[in-house]
């Protein structure tokens, strides 16, 4: 298999709880995603869905009372790279751990579906599982800013208020290169000028709360970007931006993604966002993805009803009669009093009585390199999948995507 085709990222059943007094909260229940080299994979669902939690759990930077129980999270690190700062450090132990124990090495090779098992041939590349390291710990910090970086909603909340931009910079290469004060501080700059900040040597001594909103989200970026990461996770970058703004850094993620080669994980609530720059698409309710398919699979033949009532949402601005715009009725369970069953059901209008019997399972298609996936008792096999030929259902609505 070529190196493009196999999987930079994979994860398998991961479970993210917080124990909150009332009960927990499975705020991530299950889920399984797939990244490969250069792609861009949108996760996309209502607000507490799980979505960021997702991304954080990744990084490994989920806060208190919260923690990773269940799952596995393989990453394909490059090769090469230096892995841990000791011969002792976590990750190492983590290798010698896969070593002597074949079935918790990933064979990059396998498709969607396969078990993780049995140590990779041919280009001898494995991967780590990042679930069971410790999150301060020197190996998830020899991963986190060099092979895998993260943006956030908010950079004001991101970026500290004390420090300037250029030492959280210089900061962040010197963690990961064998770089002078010099060097740093020139790659900083340099960094800060490719994302479009003006007068970036200006903009390196100058601190968060003096820079405009546009301006420390591409301060964000540098940051994210200046290592050269492998893997990109953009937690809803825009939202909070202007829509000209929006614009300008939705164009600059996907040039400095064209330029490095980098994966993108990039998690947002909106959908036109999601046809501008998505590969494929994984859609999120109430900590599970009930869908995963090609991002023109998604708008020409949404198959989940969830995702049916998102795109149905959606306003005809070609319509030329006065309609009213189609909602979701009722709200999202809370997450200590979820339904049996789907997690849709409550809200669903083709429920019927299996439905709440038991949780669907995530049946895949057969068709294509890369099979979509539904969980949804209305498809309970590979051929309803492909066919889009649901129990019960009308005809899916059908929307254009960018191409």
């Amino acid at each position: 298999m070529a190196e493009q085709d196999q999987p930079l990222l994979r994860v398998r059943g991961l479970k993210t709880q917080f124990a909150v007094r009332e009960g927990t909260v499975r705020a991530v229940d299950g889920v399984d995603l797939t990244i490969r080299p250069g792609e861009t994979l949108c996760v996309v669902g209502e607000s507490g869905c799980g979505k960021s939690i997702t991304g954080r759990s990744i990084m490994q930077l989920v806060d208190e009372p919260g923690r990773i129980t269940a799952g596995e999270i393989w990453f394909r690190t490059r090769s090469g790279v230096n892995l841990g700062p000791a011969p002792g450090s976590g990750l190492r132990r983590a290798w010698r751990r896969n070593e002597r124990r074949p079935e918790r090495s990933l064979s990059l090779s396998k498709g969607k579906g396969d078990d993780p098992q049995g140590p990779s041939t041919g280009s001898g590349h494995e991967a780590i599982d990042l679930a069971p390291l410790p999150t301060g710990g020197p190996a998830m910090r020899a991963i986190r800013g060099k092979e895998i970086s993260m943006i956030f909603q908010e950079p004001m909340a991101s970026l500290s208020p004390v420090h300037t931009i250029g030492r959280q910079l210089t900061e962040m290469i010197m963690l990961h290169e064998r770089l002078s004060a010099a060097e740093a501080k020139d790659r900083a700059i340099d960094a800060l000028r490719r994302v479009g900040l003006p007068s970036p040597e200006k903009r390196f001594d100058a601190y968060s709360f003096e820079l405009s909103g546009g301006m420390r989200q591409r301060a964000m970026i540098a940051m994210a970007i200046v290592c050269e990461p492998q893997l990109l996770i953009a937690d809803e970058p825009t939202t909070a931006l202007d829509v000209t703004t929006q614009r300008q850094i939705l164009d600059l993620l996907r040039r400095m993604q064209d330029e490095l080669g980098m994966a993108m994980m990039f998690i947002t609530h909106d959908l036109g966002v999601v046809a501008e720059i998505a590969d494929r698409v994984a859609v999120m309710y109430l900590g599970m993805v009930i869908e995963e398919c090609d991002v023109h699979q998604l708008f020409a033949s949404p198959r989940h009803p969830y995702t049916r009532a998102l795109l149905a949402s959606i306003p005809d601005l070609e319509a030329t009669d006065r309609q009213r715009l189609s909602t979701i009725r009722g709200t999202v369970p809370h997450p200590l009093n979820r339904p049996d069953g789907c997690p849709f059901v409550t809200r669903c209008d083709h429920a019927i009585d299996d439905c709440s019997a038991a949780l669907p399972s995530m049946i895949d298609g057969a068709a294509g390199a890369r099979p979509r996936g539904v969980r949804c008792v209305h498809y309970p096999d590979a051929a309803a999948v492909d066919d889009g030929i649901g129990r019960d259902l009308d005809p899916a609505p059908h929307a254009e995507v960018a191409s």
